[in-house]
This record gives C-alpha cells, structure tokens and sequence, in this order.
C-alpha cells in the first residue's frame, strides 16, 4: 500500500478537527457534563458539516441498493440526520423506524422523515435513541415479541456498533422477519494484508474521534456466517439468498473498503 494512502486518513481528521472541535469545546462551555460522551458530541458536529457531501459522493450506488428492494417495515441502524430516507420508495414502505443512539441528530432526522411523509402522529415514524444492540427496547417500541421488521438498512454504521458481532446476530435471529432483507453499505476489513494492516493501526485512533467507528472490522464476515437453530434443532445459516459486491471504480488502497450487500432471511428461523 502506497505510503500517502496509508497516511491519509491524517487528512479526514484534520477536517473533521477544523469543523467539530470549536463547537464541541463551546458545548463543553455551556455543559460541562456533556465531556462524559465527548466523542459523541464530536461525531455530531462533523456529521453536520459533512454528512451531505458523504452522502452525495455514494448517491448511486445507495440508490441501486435500496430503492427498489426496501419495503414494509423498515428499521435504519444509525440513521444519523436521516439522508437515507430519501433512497425509500414510500408507495413501497410503509414504517421506518430510525435506530439513532446520537440524540443530538434526532431534530434533524425527525424533520427529514415528515418531508418524506412519515410522522409519529399516524405512528408511521419510531425514532428510538437506544443502539443496535438493544434488541428487546426495538421490540418493544414496535409492541412486539416477535420478529416484526421487513428490511434492516445501515449505511457505514455498523462500524459504530458495540460487541457488533453479538449485536448483528440479535437483530437478524430476533427483530427481521422470516423472508426479511438486511440490505448494507459499510466499510470492512480490507481482504488485502497491507491495507489491513494500516487499518488496525488506524483503528484506536480513529475511535475516538468518531463516536466508536472501528476501520477494521470485517462486518461482511460477521453477517455471512449468522446462524440459528431451524425447527428441526438443526443450526443453519439464516440466510436464504447472499449477495456481496464492491463500489465500482473504488481503489483497492483504501483504508475505507467499502461493500455493499442484500441478504435474504430463510423463512422458519427466528
């Protein structure tokens, strides 16, 4: 791996430096408390500044992801200011359940699903500040003990998640339904040894800067290789139907490899 690959992330940080770190000390100003979830108050301020160009710069390849495959009940892990509502076809889904632990996003994110006609009122909206992780909260807030969402979306935010391996397992085996879709777009664990490598190194640092985002893990793993226990008591994947592919025209010198991903639960596991 070229050395100015490897040493680039020293730039997105220097960005993320110059936009967040005035507001986060003026909020630390205001609050001191606040500087117990530092971290996260950062990750909120970069995302304001940035989350819109980020999401420009990967428009297509979400669009062709879940436009035509997002349906039913949607839950959106880490939905931050709500940019992925707009890649939902709302003759096609019919709830969308925001997973947002960064309440600091949830103004936002709230006023970008009323533009795209989801509300509280008519209880077609449910944005919950929990995590990913807290599968029972996400169950109760949806008055169910049983699988009861349709399609899982996550845009680079599974990297965020903790104990995300465990984590992904639950919401997968107890919150999407028999026949559900998890449809991702994440960056991984690169399958090349020296990009990898600068990926680890990178790791520690680049966690604390934005709220827990690890550069290396390998999340398409992790979901590949879900599995339960059928009615038989037999321990299956719970897969029906995988699919994995790359960003095309992406380097493969990149410390930010990215996969996208539509996976099919196999109907009779829960």
């Amino acid at each position: 791996m070229k050395l100015a690959n490897a040493l680039g992330l020293w730039i997105e940080l220097r960005f993320a430096l110059q936009a967040a770190l005035v507001p986060t000390l003026k909020d630390v100003w205001i609050n001191p408390a606040i500087i117990s979830h530092l971290s996260r108050t950062f990750m909120a301020h970069v995302w304001l500044a940035f989350a819109s160009q980020v999401d420009v710069n990967a428009r297509t390849v979400k669009r062709e992801l879940f436009l035509p495959n997002a349906t039913g009940v949607v839950l959106d892990i880490g939905a931050g200011l709500g940019h992925g509502i707009q890649y939902l076809d709302h003759s096609k889904v019919t709830k969308y359940v925001a997973v947002e632990p960064n309440t600091r996003m949830h103004s936002e994110l709230r006023r970008a699903a009323e533009n795209a006609g989801y509300l509280e009122s008519d209880g077609t909206l449910v944005i919950l500040g929990c995590g990913a992780e807290e599968v029972t909260t996400i169950l109760e807030s949806l008055d169910s003990t049983i699988p009861a969402i349709d399609t899982i979306t996550s845009v680079m935010s599974m990297c965020s998640i903790p104990s995300a391996q465990e984590a992904l397992r639950g919401l997968i085996c107890h919150v999407l339904k028999p026949g559900g879709q998890l449809l991702f777009y994440e960056h991984v664990l690169s399958p090349r040894q020296d990009v990898a490598w600068w990926q680890r190194f990178w790791a520690p640092l680049w966690q604390v800067f934005y709220d827990g985002c690890r550069l290396d893990c390998p999340t398409d793993s992790w979901i590949d290789e879900i599995t339960d226990v059928d009615d038989r008591g037999e321990r299956v994947s719970v897969w029906s139907e995988r699919k994995l592919w790359g960003v095309p025209g992406e380097t493969e010198e990149t410390v930010f490899h990215h996969v996208l991903g539509r996976f099919v639960k196999r109907g009779g596991v829960y």
